[in-house]
């Protein structure tokens, strides 16, 4: 059964919500999102639904790995993961410190895109993991081709540390604190 872990209200667009994963009952749902041309990055696009399945199975199992849905306006919208880099992702790959947290996150493919959306629930993520008092930064690994996220994260708060080799892609390791995340976003609603 999935829970509520964490709302926020945006002054133009609304609530947004954070739920739980249910892999039963959300994995046709993440299939048609990950599977999307939109999604190229998450490199699912010839998964089947018993793979997408599977895999999020096996994070939700995962002692250092979670899932997440996400809702505006109380429907689906985004999907979330949060990670322990030092043992999952990025372990042995970059020198983790204490309170770092790793994290992904894919807006839903939607027909008709809404002016900041994206920016919408990478805010709404990144208040939810600093609602944790013990994260002191956030560690994402987008593609080096993803300029988009990039164009986000830098939004944010995320600072380049550099580029690192993982076996499915080269990626761009980014770090934010939670001052310079406050410091970006002071005053932004969406």
């Amino acid at each position: 059964m999935s829970e509520i872990v964490f709302t926020r209200t945006g002054d133009r667009l609304g609530e947004f919500a954070v739920r739980t994963l249910d892999v039963d009952a959300d994995a046709a749902t993440l299939h048609r999102w990950v599977t999307h041309p939109k999604a190229e990055f998450w490199l699912m696009g010839d998964a089947d639904l018993g793979r997408v399945a599977a895999g999020y199975r096996a994070i939700v199992d995962h002692p250092h790995h979670d899932a997440f849905v996400g809702l505006a306006g109380g429907e689906p919208a985004f999907l979330v993961e949060r990670y322990d880099p030092a043992h999952v992702e990025l372990a042995g790959l970059y020198d983790a410190e204490e309170g770092d947290v790793g994290m992904h996150f894919l807006c839903a493919p939607a027909a008709t895109p809404v002016h900041g959306f994206t920016l919408a629930v990478i805010t709404t993520v990144m208040e939810m993991l600093f609602a944790d008092p013990a994260a002191r930064r956030v560690v994402v690994e987008p593609d080096v081709r993803n300029t988009a996220v990039h164009r986000l994260n830098a939004a944010v708060g995320f600072e380049v540390v550099g580029r690192i080799a993982k076996p499915e892609k080269e990626a761009l390791l980014s770090v934010c604190t939670r001052d310079r995340f406050r410091a970006a976003t002071r005053g932004v609603r969406a």
